[in-house]
């Protein structure tokens, strides 16, 4: 069984790139599940396979301890922790070969608290992989595509999982920031070029400062961009996956 963990910022289009990957690999004669791992879900577009929300309910937790919405999910996320032998055992019953995380809308519940890393520690499969996902307009402005890399950054380094960064919902944008975007991700000069040309100097030099840390990581940050909801370029997207497991196999 192959894991992939979908994480991204609220609005980045998680939960739609889960339900479009799952088909996806039906169509390509694969067996695909989806987990939904937010405990704060109202509605989803896919039936889960899995759903934490069997085992804890926010309001439940709001009403028993007077916790405010926010308090109840983190409090709902930190109780999943307890909760993975049984997810192991329903996931293994599934016998599907892909199952897809679907991560909380809040990042930070999953990646940047305890019980997230843990779980995905724990989750029992042969290989397991991140799908970062840097929201498409938000990401068309120099700035944020830097704050974007720094989360995508910290994320790895939370998990220390193989990583596939993706462009979503291209289908709002037009080719040319697509373009402008991916040749940021490939090309540190033009990145920084761009940065230069943004008013405010003191954010700019700042933001120049951050991206030289950064880039002393030496990460790989390039980008497939894709339309969960066309399922524009998931041939590439597909493929990368598939590289990064076919990888783990040959490290075994």
């Amino acid at each position: 069984m192959y894991a992939i963990f979908i994480v991204g910022t609220a609005g980045s289009g998680k939960t739609l790139m889960a339900a479009s990957l799952a088909e996806w690999f039906s169509r390509q004669g694969e067996s695909a599940a989806i987990v939904n791992l937010d405990p704060g879900a109202l509605n989803l577009p896919y039936r889960p396979d899995v759903d934490v929300r069997e085992y804890v309910s926010v309001e439940e937790l709001m009403e028993k301890y007077g916790l405010g919405p926010n308090g109840a999910l983190i409090m709902a996320s930190d109780l999943l922790a307890d909760q993975v032998n049984k997810l192991n055992e329903q996931i293994a019953d599934l016998n599907a070969k892909y199952v897809i995380f679907d991560t909380p809308g809040q990042m930070e519940l999953f990646a940047f608290r305890v019980g997230g890393p843990y779980l995905a520690k724990e989750i029992q499969a042969e290989h397991k992989m991140v799908l970062y996902l840097f929201d498409g307009p938000f990401c068309s402005n120099p700035f944020n595509y830097v704050s974007n890399l720094f989360l995508a950054s910290a994320v790895h380094l939370r998990f220390l999982f193989p990583q596939v960064n993706a462009l979503t919902k291209i289908d709002l944008l037009d080719d040319a920031t697509v373009k402008m975007i991916l040749e940021w991700s490939r090309s540190p000069a033009r990145l920084r070029e761009a940065l230069l040309t943004q008013p405010g100097s003191e954010i700019s030099l700042l933001t120049q400062d951050l991206f030289k840390a950064l880039s002393k990581l030496r990460m790989d940050f390039s980008t497939i961009a894709c339309s969960a909801r066309y399922f524009t370029n998931f041939i590439n997207l597909n493929a990368a996956i598939e590289r990064v497991f076919s990888r783990g196999e040959k490290e075994e």
